[in-house]
């Protein structure tokens, strides 16, 4: 055991990974040895960042705050600490029930494990990260929050009212992600359409996107987890005339039936829906629009869910994925409505949903067929480079592997030539 080495564990989301690695550079900056992630790890102090989402997210991290407890009761660490979203939501719960944890912070008193550990949090390196990822590419998270009222969503409880950060601030951290090599910034928010409003008085993701577009060294920007009702149409005219921006989208859409969308309170209806994506798409043309479902909520009819199913095989999503409903608690739908669907019958519905969905990715992975496209090189894995195209953004959508017999650089752009395609993966050659 290394008394001087932290091995921190980053569970959920990608905005829980920023936290992460904003707490890593803190550390070092004390002088600690620092992981993330690490499976063979012989860290003295372990910290769990976790999830506290939907039902598998909860279990996971309980389970792993379970399993580094029975490694601590074997004198295999030191020190546990939790923090995150399931210690913002379950703080009381889980210091009478796993009393091996040192202590427990929620998702924004992190820095109070520094404290703890009593050492000094500097101001200095305050948008300063270690990046978990490989280092051309990072997650940039622009707000904290969500002001929707989704019925099944707990974020809202857990997180509280959104809050933009200042765009300034956000241009800091972009230019020092740059000068430290990143090329590619992931633009994260739980509600990238709210942004500013809170802040500013009317939505600016538009303009913030443009203000980081002009840092030197960025070359591409991926946006993710917009929200359909009242989309800042404005930022379609950025993804469309600026170079470094992608034409890529996650939009989060959830269902397509009416009556799913007024039980659900998305604010929007089909028809609404509809008309969005014709016009992001008319807007831009070669957008890549990803999306995600949600299947088996209270409420949902047979009729609803073939309503989602023609609604998948009409719009032709290029990435989609689907969520089964979970059941959380204080949320409006666990208040108002019996979680009266069987799991049996989410699980198939959300099965049924991306059988559909590989027919039509296969169908739009055949049109890259021949021809040459810009990808950048995340690693080297056998006999293969794996990258990623504009189109594609790390671990939920395609990957493109190129078996050259030329050298290829990890972080560089090259132009790649297609050759063959399968439901989810694509093969070139450089």
């Amino acid at each position: 055991m290394c008394k001087n080495k932290v091995n921190i564990v980053s569970l959920g989301c990608s905005k829980n990974l920023v936290d992460t690695e904003l707490l890593m550079k803190q550390l070092d900056a004390e002088g600690y040895d620092v992981e993330c992630d690490s499976h063979n790890s012989n860290a003295s102090i372990i910290i769990i960042n976790t999830c506290g989402f939907i039902g598998d997210a909860k279990e996971e991290s309980v389970n792993t705050i379970l399993d580094f407890a029975d490694a601590k009761r074997s004198g295999l660490i030191d020190k546990i600490f939790v923090m995150g979203c399931l210690s913002e939501r379950y703080k009381q719960e889980l210091e009478s029930e796993i009393v091996e944890v040192d202590k427990y912070f929620g998702k924004f008193d992190w820095k109070g494990i520094i404290e703890e550990l009593n050492k000094d949090y500097h101001n200095e390196f305050k948008y300063s990260r270690i990046l978990s990822t490989p280092k051309h590419y990072a997650y940039l998270k622009i707000s904290e929050g969500c002001n929707r009222k989704c019925s099944y969503c707990a974020i809202p409880i857990i997180t509280g009212k959104h809050k933009s950060r200042p765009i300034e601030e956000i241009v800091e951290e972009a230019k020092e992600l740059s000068m430290n090599g990143v090329k590619e910034l992931l633009v994260i928010a739980q509600d990238l359409s709210y942004y500013g409003i809170d802040l500013y008085g009317k939505m600016r993701l538009a303009d913030l996107i443009e203000t980081i577009s002009k840092v030197d060294g960025i070359e591409w920007i991926k946006l993710h987890y917009a929200y359909p009702t009242n989309f800042p149409m404005d930022v379609l005219d950025v993804i469309a005339n600026n170079p470094k921006v992608c034409s890529y989208l996650d939009i989060a859409l959830q269902h397509s039936s009416d009556k799913m969308l007024e039980i659900m309170r998305r604010g929007i209806n089909r028809k609404k829906t509809v008309e969005l994506i014709d016009n992001i798409r008319k807007k831009v043309p070669d957008i890549c629009l990803r999306t995600t479902l949600l299947v088996g909520h209270p409420g949902e009819t047979e009729d609803d869910f073939n309503d989602l199913k023609y609604f998948v095989n009409e719009m032709k999503f290029e990435r989609l994925g689907v969520f089964p409903y979970s059941n959380e608690e204080d949320t409006y739908t666990a208040i108002n409505y019996k979680d009266n669907i069987p799991q049996k019958v989410k699980d198939s519905r959300a099965e049924e949903i991306m059988h559909l969905q590989e027919e039509i990715s296969y169908k739009h992975n055949q049109t890259l067929l021949g021809k040459t496209i810009k990808v950048i090189v995340d690693r080297e894995e056998g006999d293969y480079f794996v990258c990623r195209s504009e189109y594609d953004s790390p671990d939920v959508d395609p990957e493109v592997l190129i078996r050259s017999k030329k050298e290829m650089q990890i972080g560089e752009f090259y132009d790649v030539k297609i050759t063959s395609v399968d439901i989810y993966d694509i093969y070139g050659e450089y």
